[in-house]
């Protein structure tokens, strides 16, 4: 097993964190490695906005949904989809295409995941604040972005003040099929609940008694989210 497949194994979302900063040279490696992302056919349509103020990094901590650590990581990124400078470039570029948004959006998810990975490599850990969609044109006007540029979520990152088991998967022949789409076997979700059932009531912290199947299906029964396609259709996206 290679280091690199060791890193991306051992990975768990990291809450608490050291005062101690980035230092600047590792900081501008996992900005570069990010870079080195793939891009859907060279568009390079993600902006990231580093946060350095700390009056915006407990505003944006408040927006996310009280998540303190918003405010206490060494480095707070936000992710954002960006049409804009295309636009600059010439006022004939058509955003309005949900294709458009998509690829903005798995676009950032490859870049942001170069950034946790090589920041894990070095040490240093993380997690994604999908939370600042909850009120999204608040951090959009917070940020002072453009139109065509909508936020999509942050990434904390810092020094790990805790250590955390690894959070188990769905067992790979659930996700992976061949060459059709295959049947779910209800029995493999029953084992992985079993599964989940002992992390959550073994684990440090936020111990409780539940499930997987029943934690996602609640998740998926209500509301997420549903201003999202205001915010990126008064941006100019995802209009058609």
């Amino acid at each position: 097993m290679t280091p690199t497949i060791e890193t991306i194994l051992s990975h768990r979302s990291i809450r608490k964190f050291t005062e101690q900063a980035i230092e600047p040279p590792h900081l501008d490696t996992i900005i570069q490695a990010g870079l080195a992302a793939s891009s859907s056919s060279m568009l390079q349509v993600v902006s990231i906005i580093r946060v350095t103020n700390q009056d915006k990094r407990e505003r944006l901590a408040e927006l996310a949904g009280n998540q303190s650590y918003v405010a206490s990581a060494a480095e707070f990124l936000v992710f954002c989809v960006d049409y804009h400078r295309h636009f600059t470039i010439n006022p004939k570029v058509n955003t309005e295409y949900t294709e458009l948004t998509i690829i903005g959006a798995v676009d950032c998810g490859i870049m942001a995941q170069n950034c946790l990975l090589s920041a894990e490599s070095l040490g240093l850990g993380g997690v994604y604040i999908g939370g600042l969609r909850n009120s999204a044109s608040e951090v959009d006007e917070l940020l002072e972005l453009p139109h065509h540029c909508a936020v999509l979520f942050g990434l904390c990152l810092g020094h790990p003040a805790q250590d955390p088991q690894i959070k188990p998967r769905l067992p790979a022949k659930v996700l992976m099929h061949e060459n059709s789409y295959q049947a779910l076997n209800l029995s493999d979700i029953d084992s992985y609940d079993r599964k989940m059932q002992h992390y959550y009531a073994s684990r440090s912290a936020n111990q409780k008694q539940s499930i997987w199947s029943q934690e996602v299906t609640n998740k998926l029964a209500g509301e997420s989210r549903p201003h999202i396609k205001g915010y990126l259709n008064n941006k100019g996206l995802t209009k058609r």
